[in-house]
């Protein structure tokens, strides 16, 4: 009985926000497989199957927005865009300045070398090495958190740190482990993963942390809660990667 009244009751907030409908512009980079990514002309990927549902259960237009991954905050904050889905990570900083979404993503950094270079073994075997991250994503954050950061060579990219790689130009690069292994598997490129997650990271949708902008945000929210709760984030996440990233692994 509890179950239908908390569903009744998101249903009818969720009819009630769809009297307000209006279009949602999302930022993405379009090239950050298979989150977000161009195929055929198309937009696709798991971060815009999330964004259309969203639309259908808020009532909402989605628009999709895509431009370099580096400029999508400045977007935000010059309200060109009202989010951003491309892997947004939770971090103190961030949360200082938008509002944020619960998350929908969990998941790790991971290191990622040149297959065969068994001399990056982990995040703990980077001292001395040459590390790519892309630019604006927290991944450089967590390099630089390290006690050996000072050891660390950290180069920035945009958008092809797998290719560096590959190309041994650099030791290693440190992306999302869903992402680094999707990547691995339908690039061909000659990489492995070194070592495991070495950290968790909650990845979420980013507001203004203005009154609008939290008022989207909550709306938002309900819709998340709704598709959680009916499976279809586990659908969309089965989809992309074969298992659930939609939930904390200990539940």
């Amino acid at each position: 009985m509890k179950h239908m009244l908390l569903s009744a009751a998101l249903g009818l907030a969720l009819m009630a926000q769809s009297a307000h409908a209006d279009t949602i512009r999302v930022g993405m980079s379009g090239k950050y497989f298979p989150f977000t990514f161009t195929q055929n002309n198309q937009l696709q990927g798991f971060e815009v199957d999330v964004l259309n549902a969203i639309g259908e259960k808020t009532g909402d237009d989605i628009e999709f927005v895509t431009m370099s991954f580096s400029g999508l905050i400045g977007a935000l904050e010059s309200r060109r865009i009202d989010t951003i889905a491309n892997q947004i990570t939770i971090t103190p900083e961030r949360e200082a300045k938008f509002a944020f979404s619960q998350p929908y993503v969990f998941d790790g950094a991971q290191v990622v070398t040149r297959k065969g270079n068994d001399a990056v073994t982990g995040v703990d075997s980077l001292a001395g090495k040459t590390v790519a991250v892309e630019l604006g994503t927290n991944f450089e954050e967590l390099i630089h958190a390290r006690p050996d950061a000072a050891q660390i060579d950290i180069k920035t990219y945009e958008g092809n740190v797998a290719q560096e790689t590959a190309l041994g130009r650099v030791d290693a690069f440190v992306m999302d482990r869903v992402s680094s292994a999707q990547l691995i598997k339908e690039s061909g490129l000659p990489l492995q993963l070194a070592g495991p997650p070495f950290s968790e990271i909650r990845n979420a949708l980013p507001f203004r942390n203005d009154e609008a902008g939290r008022a989207l945000r909550d709306r938002v929210d309900g819709a998340l809660t709704q598709l959680a709760a009916d499976g279809t984030l586990t659908q969309i996440s089965e989809k992309w990667f074969g298992t659930d990233i939609t939930r904390p692994a200990a539940e």
